[in-house]
């Protein structure tokens, strides 16, 4: 793990195309601003361990309704 030390309104650039700003520290509280393209998703890490989390029990779960079960000849 890289780590780092910034200052308010101070930078970290990743790559070219995405700039993590600190906006401000209030207490044990940091605000950052992350500027990126469109493409790239950004979450919370608590949301994305969710959206993981679900996408995993969607794999994981038996056919759908409208899917006849594995091996059924109709």
């Amino acid at each position: 793990m890289l780590v780092l030390t910034r200052k308010k309104h101070q930078s970290i650039m990743i790559g070219e195309n995405i700039e993590i700003s600190v906006l401000d520290v209030i207490g044990d509280k940091v605000r950052i601003g992350i500027q990126a393209p469109r493409e790239v998703s950004v979450f919370r890490k608590e949301v994305f361990v969710e959206i993981q989390i679900a996408a995993s029990e969607i794999e994981d779960a038996p056919n759908s309704p409208d899917e006849p079960p594995a091996g059924d000849p109709d």
